[in-house]
């Protein structure tokens, strides 16, 4: 039990948190693409990647493993965005630094459902039932280059005061 939950149902709310998560960081990111803030959304993605981080820390523990490390860097990358975006208000440099912060974190939110993806859904399973065959690492190098090319994109045409 976790939460008053069963460990299914507590895994089910993490993922759904998880997954609004997501969504909500692609439109954050297609609205800098468009030069807009987008501050209810904005405020969405990033309580609930914090909260996708904080109940992955849940989950019986097991030593160190890459998803608590993501986890870690996740929650570092996510508290750089918050004082970037309010604490700075995207002022001087903490524009780039709210833009570069918040993919990053948007990454590896969307990296670990990669993964997590690999692991679970019985089709990619079969691809890479060890986790280290050339389809899973296709994935992830898809990924990686994704948000390079987003992380580039929403930089250059992300401007305060524009799109509002």
């Amino acid at each position: 039990m976790i939460l008053g939950m069963s460990l299914a149902q507590f895994t089910q709310v993490h993922v759904a948190i998880s997954l609004v998560g997501i969504a909500a960081g692609f439109l954050v990111i297609f609205g800098m693409m468009a030069a807009r803030k987008m501050p209810l959304v904005t405020a969405l993605f990033l309580i609930t990647t914090a909260l996708t981080s904080i109940t992955g820390f849940m989950f019986s523990y097991k030593g160190v493993t890459p998803g608590i490390v993501l986890g870690i860097l996740s929650m570092i990358v996510l508290l750089l965005a918050v004082v970037a975006r309010y604490g700075g208000k995207l002022g001087g440099l903490w524009r780039g630094t709210w833009v570069v912060t918040a993919i990053l974190a948007q990454f590896f939110n969307f990296f670990a459902l990669v993964v997590q993806s690999f692991e679970k859904i019985p089709a990619l399973h079969a691809l890479a039932p060890t986790g280290k065959e050339m389809p899973l690492k296709v994935a992830q190098i898809l990924t990686l280059v994704l948000f390079i090319v987003l992380a580039v994109v929403a930089y250059r045409r992300f401007r305060v005061g524009e799109g509002e």
